[in-house]
């Protein structure tokens, strides 16, 4: 008698799938084998595709037949068998040789002889069209849902998939939420680790309600997909979602993320003006260390020689550099007073964006003209796929920053006053962080203002960046304080308590005219691309 295997498949390990239809497949497949009284002495179930081969259950089934313990197979269709050329040539080849001699399906005939054999190739070969047919079609339909601009896959945190309108639409909870953690990190302030605990506070979880740990951070923040556009495939597509952000703040978290990926060791202590400076006499770095846990020296390292240059406390050193931030120091009333002319200003000037919008709104055809000469050029082979790839994702990331642009004038905001404003701010600051002693607020202020920092016999000069080297100049000019020898010269210590105080004589009246103000606006503009 004849030996038979049962073979059932389903094409999916997923438990709450086809687990109806391969119970009554089984079923049915008993009832033929009672009905033809054939001896089934084992039943075989996989949970696993036929397109590709690799099957283990499957590939256990045949190596069981090859060593002779059973000749046939009853399964319910020659496709739950085979979807790919090379096990449906296993079957045949195993039939040839006479190690399969009888194949019952439920759904087909199959008799063991020349024309029957080829007929079982005719049902893989099928099977195998019906598979390629359906990924070519899939393939299809995912590139015109990428040219619509629609990402084919799940929305990152911060939007939903509408499975309604089968769109992405924006979290309402969640969106402002992931917006701070990117404007966060672009201030260069925030590690992944304080990111994650950022969102841990603010309840913002991810899309399967799990914590957003520090490992899911980078991910976050290189996400495309936020300012407008995605990609698939390797290749840059234009989004018909609603941009949470604007480009010009995701690129400033791409150089956050670019100037820290070099790797550094953990620190034992926190040195606030570690890492910028330059000795004066041999020019290497400037370091630091702490003697008996309570005094933090800075000195040169010495790496480049011989160098006579002596230690400095950072108490000292902390000193010399409020002494020189104060000379670009704002207080409140200032502070107040050059806003309010700003901001009037700002409002004089919404009647002249017409004329930057229709210029925007030309370059915005032109980028289109372009896209479209670019893919004329591609489809007859006049450039490589690779040369097109380039130039488009060039294109798009300019077409999206036009656009935002674009928002942004006919929304009349005009980015001279957030960076002027932010000028302002931060010269206002300098006297909180002298009020905390808080010198990595002090640290961060000197980095963002000044630089070429030389440190030699044990005082520290630096050049103020534009626009703050124009308030430093006009406020020394303008103040009898300034011109006078500084006090803290040499081993210098001090109190500020009279410098930093309302009642100053460095209130910087000079600033309080409409040209000084305009010439600051112009220092602001010029120097846009490093505030």
């Amino acid at each position: 008698m004849t030996n038979y295997f049962i073979y059932a498949r389903k094409s999916t390990d997923e438990e709450d799938r086809q687990i109806l239809s391969i119970d009554s497949k089984l079923r049915e497949l008993r009832n033929l084998a009672e009905k033809e009284n054939l001896n089934v002495i084992k039943e075989f179930v996989e949970s696993k595709t036929a397109k590709e081969p690799g099957r283990e259950i499957f590939n256990e089934m045949l190596s069981l037949i090859e060593k002779g313990k059973a000749e046939g197979i009853i399964s319910w269709h020659p496709d739950r068998l085979a979807r790919n050329s090379i096990d449906g040539g296993r079957i045949i080849y195993l039939v040839d040789t006479g190690a399969i001699k009888d194949l019952k399906f439920s759904t087909f005939t199959f008799q063991n002889n020349a024309y029957g054999k080829f007929m079982l190739s005719i049902a893989f070969g099928q099977s195998k069209y019906y598979i390629d047919n359906l990924s070519e079609n899939v393939k299809r339909g995912m590139k015109e849902k990428v040219l619509r601009g629609e990402y084919p896959g799940w929305a990152p945190v911060g939007y939903l998939n509408d499975l309604r309108t089968h769109t992405i639409i924006i979290d309402e909870e969640k969106a402002p939420l992931v917006k701070k953690l990117f404007e966060l990190y672009s201030t260069g302030n925030y590690s992944y680790r304080d990111l994650s605990e950022v969102a841990k506070k603010m309840g913002l979880k991810g899309n399967r309600e799990k914590d957003l740990v520090k490992s899911v951070i980078p991910d976050i923040l290189k996400n495309p997909f936020y300012y407008g556009v995605f990609k698939f495939k390797g290749e840059l597509y234009e989004g018909a979602h609603v941009p949470l952000m604007s480009k010009q703040l995701f690129d400033k978290c791409q150089e956050v993320m670019k100037r820290r990926s070099s790797p550094t060791r953990k620190k034992k202590y926190t040195f606030p003006f570690r890492g910028y400076m330059k000795c004066g006499e041999c020019g290497a770095a400037i370091t630091a260390e702490k003697q008996k846990d309570k005094y933090i020296y800075y000195r040169c390292t010495k790496r480049k020689g011989k160098c006579s240059q002596k230690f400095i406390e950072q108490k000292e050193l902390a000193n010399q550099i409020l002494f020189s931030l104060s000379k670009i120091w704002i207080n409140d009333a200032t502070k107040n007073k050059i806003l309010y002319y700003y901001n009037d200003l700002l409002n004089k000037e919404e009647n002249k964006l017409e004329k930057q919008k229709v210029q925007k709104k030309e370059e915005l055809e032109k980028i289109k003209i372009m896209m479209s000469k670019l893919l004329d050029s591609y489809l007859p082979g006049i450039i490589t796929e690779e040369e097109y790839k380039e130039k488009k994702q060039e294109f798009i990331e300019r077409k999206v920053d036009l656009e935002q642009k674009l928002e942004k004038i006919e929304r009349g905001q005009c980015e001279w006053f957030e960076l002027s404003k932010d000028v302002i701010n931060t010269c206002n600051s300098i006297s909180g962080a002298y009020q905390k002693e808080n010198n990595e607020d002090l640290s961060k202020i000197l980095k963002k203002t000044g630089s070429n920092f030389v440190l030699k016999n044990r005082q520290l000069t630096f050049s103020h960046r534009s626009p703050f080297d124009f308030i430093s100049l006009n406020n020394c000019i303008s103040n009898d304080y300034f011109k006078k020898e500084s006090p803290f010269s040499g081993r210098c210590v001090g109190a500020f308590e009279n410098l930093f105080s309302e009642n100053s004589k460095i209130c910087l009246d000079w600033l309080l005219t409409s040209c000084d103000l305009r010439t600051l606006r112009l220092a602001v503009n010029r120097s846009a691309t490093s505030l």
